[in-house]
């Protein structure tokens, strides 16, 4: 269970004018890009076999992160494949499978100590979302406190996800997951993804639970793929039940999408009439996202 503000270990700020968190980790501007750029030269990956991080060949591997946004082994990489030039869709379902049994288990090695309150699984694809080396992977961050995105969804008072009837909004369902584009989606192609069933986190997913989890991310984020034809730059994170030892029963494990194309080709980006009102300007309707991502042709065998 994580500790008072003073004692997070971490320099987290808020800001008094606008209520926003920040952490301050100055030292993370120094992490290795193995894109060309101004700054740094292309260099040998360190996630593929024989490399800095994986000296070995595997299957998956998750490790402590070297450039922390969080001190004290609370940061960690997950690596999906040692196949550099693959992408989660690729895995296939076998192959994602793995992939969801290690976000389980490394949420529930990090959720057990006592200086973690939150763990939120994540992927940053693509360098236009800030992914600094190509090789496919997911970041885990382990968080001292509940973070104020997943604390918004919990207070509240009531599941959402329960509650939720996407209807024509929805894009595809396996097993007992669904995704869908919210109605008040946020990017063109945003999606939720989440079973029907009141599931509180990776850890607690039977089996089947986790097939499913495996086979919907497979096929939305194909599908993404394939919309406009070229690989999709996405955010996805993983919103669970905190680890700080509270009930929390409206917790309901889901996914989030935000895509950053909203036209071939054509970024999606957060302007200033956004940032400044605090309100999203959304130029393609939910239903008709959806619609689009329905019509996606089924991926080649």
């Amino acid at each position: 269970m994580a500790g008072p503000a003073e004692d997070l270990g971490y320099d987290r700020r808020i800001d008094r004018l606008t209520g926003e968190a920040s952490v301050i980790v100055a030292k993370r501007q120094a992490r290795p890009n193995l894109g060309k750029g101004v700054h740094t030269p292309v260099v040998a990956c360190p996630f593929c076999p024989g490399g800095l991080e994986a000296p070995e060949d595997y299957d998956v591997k998750a490790f402590t992160n070297r450039w922390p946004s969080i001190p004290e082994g609370r940061c960690e990489v997950v690596l999906y494949t040692s196949d550099h030039d693959a992408s989660f869709a690729s895995l296939g379902v076998a192959g994602a499978r793995k992939v969801v049994d290690l976000w389980a288990e490394r949420t529930a090695a990090l959720g057990a100590r006592d200086d973690v309150a939150y763990v939120l699984v994540f992927e940053n694809r693509g360098p236009e979302v800030g992914a600094t080396i190509p090789h496919p992977h997911g970041q885990i961050y382990a968080f001292p406190e509940v973070p104020p995105a997943p604390a918004r969804e919990l207070a509240t008072g009531s599941c959402a996800l329960c509650e939720a009837d996407p209807r024509d909004r929805l894009v595809t369902e396996v097993g007992d997951w669904r995704a869908w584009v919210p109605d008040a989606a946020t990017w063109p192609y945003a999606l939720v993804v989440a079973p029907e069933r009141h599931e509180p986190d990776l850890p607690a997913l039977d089996d089947g639970s986790r097939d499913g989890l495996a086979a919907v991310l497979v096929d939305v984020l194909g599908r993404l793929d394939r919309l406009f034809e070229a690989p999709m730059p996405y955010m996805l994170w993983f919103h669970q039940r905190p680890t700080d030892g509270q009930a929390w029963t409206t917790a309901h494990a889901h996914v989030h999408l935000a895509p950053l194309y909203r036209s071939a080709g054509t970024q999606r980006y957060v302007a200033a009439g956004e940032l400044g009102s605090g309100m999203f300007f959304n130029p393609v309707d939910p239903v008709d996202a959806a619609a689009a991502l329905r019509a996606v042709p089924a991926a080649p065998n």
